[in-house]
């Protein structure tokens, strides 16, 4: 028994004084109160199950512990986690935020979240072809006017929540500049939709040709 003590007897020392030192200064060390923005991670959402509104990307937290634990550094990792798996139907569904969300760093106590809950709308996943619908600008040479307007592809697929899908008709493109045309004008640009919750299935690329044609006198 005398031997295991005594093998190593300096390492162990070093490292108990080293526990020790360590312990006193975590027990000296200022407690402080203090408010961090953290992203917010949702995870476990059904397939077919989106969320139907424009939600929180960050959420503030007033937590407490010693100063060292409270660093930038020592909470870049920190987020709150919302499970989502048992979401099965469209609807409203408030998550209250405690300390169950938060992977806070050792010896960080949480102390309330602002909002303190969040309320999330969800809504079945569907999709539909729309129509590409092309913006023209400006003023062609003189002299010629538009004869014709040409998009390839004429329609193009969203996806999104159900009642968000339901209200868009028609994507538009980018405007097209026909400022001093004269001839035929060919061109790619992106389409666009208004709302953030809806987004592109297909490409959102596509061509335009428009035709110019002289102005009868």
């Amino acid at each position: 028994m005398r031997r295991l003590l005594l093998e190593n007897i300096w390492w162990k020392l070093l490292s108990l004084g080293l526990s020790v030192g360590l312990w006193v200064t975590i027990i000296n060390e200022p407690e402080l109160v203090t408010s961090a923005a953290v992203p917010i991670f949702y995870r476990g959402l059904p397939r077919g199950i989106e969320i139907a509104a424009d939600q929180p990307d960050k959420i503030f937290l007033e937590i407490r512990g010693p100063a060292s634990r409270l660093t930038p550094g020592r909470l870049a990792d920190t987020a709150v986690q919302l499970d989502l798996t048992d979401v099965t139907k469209p609807g409203e569904r408030t998550f209250t935020i405690s300390r169950t969300n938060l992977n806070l760093p050792m010896g960080v106590t949480f102390l309330r979240a602002v909002p303190s809950q969040l309320r999330l709308t969800f809504d079945h996943q569907v999709s539909k072809d729309v129509q590409v619908r092309v913006r023209l600008s400006g003023k062609p040479a003189d002299g010629w006017r538009v004869g014709s307007e040409r998009v390839t592809p004429d329609r193009l697929r969203i996806v999104g929540p159900a009642s968000r899908v339901a209200l868009i008709d028609t994507a538009e493109t980018d405007p097209v500049d026909l400022t001093g045309f004269e001839g035929q004008l060919v061109t790619r640009v992106h389409s666009y939709i208004a709302d953030s919750q809806v987004r592109f299935e297909s490409p959102p690329m596509v061509e335009v040709r428009v035709e110019l044609e002289r102005v009868p006198k």
